[in-house]
């Protein structure tokens, strides 16, 4: 379907969507005569609304992905135009993460900062654990 030129775009969804379906499913589109042989992947999967039992799109959502597919190209985190090339490379693995890369990277934590802090708690602790003795002095269970 690849090299007959017939997929346009993967569409992946976020989980729990579907009734009955806890995992998160994916839309292939396919167009005949398309003007193009590249695909374009879309990372749906964090634009929802999370419910009790199940999660929904909203219509943000339905139109981030709509307009996302009309203008056919690459948002960062969100979606990219991957050429055929790269999907032969690839071995024609269709798997999204692979194309769209929605790594986040984590914020630095200032060592200093939480050291301070672990040292603040544990002068406290010592600080309540002396009362306590001294309650438990006072009604001589100690």
């Amino acid at each position: 379907l690849i090299e007959e030129n017939l997929l346009d775009a993967v569409i992946g969804l976020p989980p729990n969507l579907f009734y009955g379906t806890g995992i998160p499913a994916s839309i292939l589109i396919f167009k005949r005569k398309r003007p193009t042989t590249d695909i374009l992947f879309i990372d749906a999967s964090r634009e929802f609304e999370k419910e009790k039992k199940q999660n929904h799109l909203r219509l943000q959502d339905i139109d981030r992905i709509l307009q996302t597919y009309k203008d056919y190209i690459s948002i960062g985190k969100y979606a990219y135009r991957a050429p055929i090339e790269e999907i032969r490379e690839n071995e024609y693995n269709l798997n999204i993460p692979r194309y769209v890369d929605t790594f986040e990277e984590e914020k630095e934590i200032d060592i200093k900062a939480v050291q301070q802090e672990i040292e603040t708690i544990e002068a406290q602790l010592a600080e309540v654990r002396a009362k306590m003795k001294q309650y438990l002095k006072d009604l001589d269970i100690y």
